[in-house]
């Protein structure tokens, strides 16, 4: 039997959208579920409608935005942090000063591929799978291209850290009409001392307070999930009611 259910495809003007959902599989957040989810595949989403996407707790990956439809299961939130009145506090404040009197560099510019983002990847993967029991597989250029380069648009960003002329973060962006969503963030083991995930989405953050962007889009929210735990870490934030059609009212609400 196929994973995709195929349910149809419209063609509309300028935008190639192909929407289908998965079966059900097993869940990777939460041991014993079972996960479905609903996607649209966009040949080339504009940047409002990639807005629009995000706003309703769409993840893109690609050219591929999904988000969950999962029977009897409520567990995915969707999270979004409130960059405007978020505080630093004092443990937050070491760890961007470990990273600046480390000399550590942050370069913006769009996703790209290189044999350090690749081995950078991996690196990090195997370590996730080793500690945390991720699934592991051998990335690809590929399928490297696929799922963190194609689809960018002119609204796709990354953050890239070095160590002099060694990269040792990647950090996958969308800007947005109101925010920044978080994609992706891999790093170098070697460098945990710096905490460079805090530290990549701090300057998430601090990118969106100076651009008077209101939110940072986490994607989702699993409680008891280790992976996914720490989102609720940085207040205040709030949770999507529900997943709405487009055309309807996406409603946050704050978290207390």
């Amino acid at each position: 039997m196929s994973l995709w259910n195929l349910s149809n495809i419209r063609i509309l003007k300028n935008l190639t959208e192909i929407e289908f959902s998965t079966l059900d599989t097993p869940c990777a957040y939460l041991k014993g579920k079972n996960a479905r989810s609903s996607y649209k595949y966009i040949y080339e989403a504009s940047y409002a409608y990639n807005s629009a996407l995000v706003e309703h707790g769409y993840r893109r990956f690609g050219k591929y935005f999904s988000k969950p439809i999962c029977k009897d299961c409520n567990e995915c939130k969707s999270l979004r942090i409130d960059a405007q009145k978020f505080k630093l506090t004092k443990s937050l404040r070491r760890v961007i000063r470990k990273n600046k009197d480390a000399g550590i560099e942050a370069v913006v510019t769009r996703p790209h591929l290189s044999q350090a983002h690749i081995n950078l990847y991996e690196k990090y993967h195997k370590f996730m799978q080793n500690k945390r029991g991720w699934e592991y597989h051998q990335m690809s250029y590929e399928r490297y291209f696929s799922v963190y380069i194609d689809g960018a648009g002119e609204f796709g960003f990354e953050v890239d850290y070095y160590d002099n002329n060694k990269l040792i973060c990647v950090d996958l962006i969308d800007i947005t009409n109101d925010g920044i969503s978080s994609i992706y963030c891999f790093w170098d083991i070697d460098y945990a001392y710096l905490s460079l995930g805090k530290y990549s989405l701090l300057n998430q953050i601090l990118l969106a307070k100076a651009h008077k962007l209101p939110w940072i889009y986490l994607g989702f929210y699993v409680k008891n999930c280790e992976s996914l735990e720490y989102k609720s870490d940085y207040k205040p934030y709030q949770i999507l009611k529900e997943y709405t059609q487009l055309d309807e009212l996406a409603i946050w609400l704050d978290e207390i």
